[in-house]
C-alpha cells in the first residue's frame, strides 16, 4: 500500500515538473517575441476578450479571434502526434512536446519572412504579426485543444469537433486552419478571390 502511494506521489511530482516545463517554454516564447520587438498588446492600447473582425487592425492582437479555433485544432493534432511518438509517456510529457512545437511556430509566424508570406499569399493584406498577448493565448488555446483531445473517449469525437470548427470558421470568415495552410504552402488565386469576397 505504501509503495503504491509513493508511486502515485512520484507520478504527480513528475507531472508537475512537465507542466512547469510547459510554462517555461511559454515564458521563452514571450521573451523571444519581446526581443523580436513584438508589441505586448494591441497598438490600440486596450485588451478585448474577442476580436470578431478579421480584416481589422485588432485581428491577432487581442485574447481571442477567429483563428483561436485553429489553435485548438493544433492541440488535437499534437495530441495525436504525441500519442504516436511518445507511447507510454504521461500526457504531461506529451503536452511539453506540443507546447514546444506550438511555441516554435508562434515565434516563426511572427518573423518578417512569414509575415510577408501571409501578406503576399493570403487575404491577410494588413497582417503585421501577433501581439505577444495574442500569441501566448494561441499557445494556451493549443493546450486547451490538447487537453480536450486527451479527455474525449474516442478519436472520432475529436475529429468531429475539428470538422465542425473548420466548417464553422470557414463559413463565417472564409478562412480556417486548412485554408490557412493551403494558402501559405500552395496559394490558389481562386481561393484567394473567394476569401476576398467576405
Amino acid at each position: 500500500m505504501t509503495i503504491a502511494a509513493g508511486s502515485q506521489d512520484d507520478k504527480q511530482r513528475r507531472a508537475a515538473l512537465w507542466l512547469l516545463a510547459c510554462l517555461g517554454v511559454l515564458a521563452i516564447q514571450v521573451l523571444v517575441q519581446h526581443l523580436m520587438g513584438r508589441l505586448w498588446i494591441c497598438e490600440c492600447g486596450y485588451i478585448k476578450l474577442w476580436e470578431g473582425v478579421v480584416k481589422s487592425s485588432g485581428n491577432s492582437q487581442h485574447l481571442s479571434d477567429w483563428y483561436t479555433p485553429s489553435h485548438v485544432i493544433h492541440g488535437f493534432l499534437f495530441y495525436g502526434l504525441g500519442h504516436l511518438l511518445m507511447r507510454g509517456k504521461p500526457w504531461s510529457a506529451r503536452l511539453l512536446l506540443a507546447t514546444v512545437i506550438e511555441s516554435a511556430w508562434e515565434i516563426a509566424e511572427n518573423t518578417p519572412m512569414v509575415i510577408n508570406r501571409y501578406r503576399a499569399a493570403t487575404i491577410s493584406l494588413d497582417y503585421f504579426g501577433d501581439s505577444i498577448l495574442n500569441s501566448a493565448m494561441d499557445t494556451l488555446a493549443m493546450a486547451v485543444g490538447f487537453l480536450i483531445a486527451s479527455r474525449l473517449p474516442v478519436v472520432a469525437a475529436t475529429v468531429a469537433i475539428a470538422i465542425v470548427l473548420e466548417l464553422f470558421t470557414g463559413y463565417m470568415v472564409r478562412d480556417n486552419l486548412t485554408l490557412n495552410v493551403l494558402m501559405l504552402v500552395w496559394p490558389l488565386d481562386a481561393v484567394k478571390a473567394w476569401q476576398a469576397g467576405v
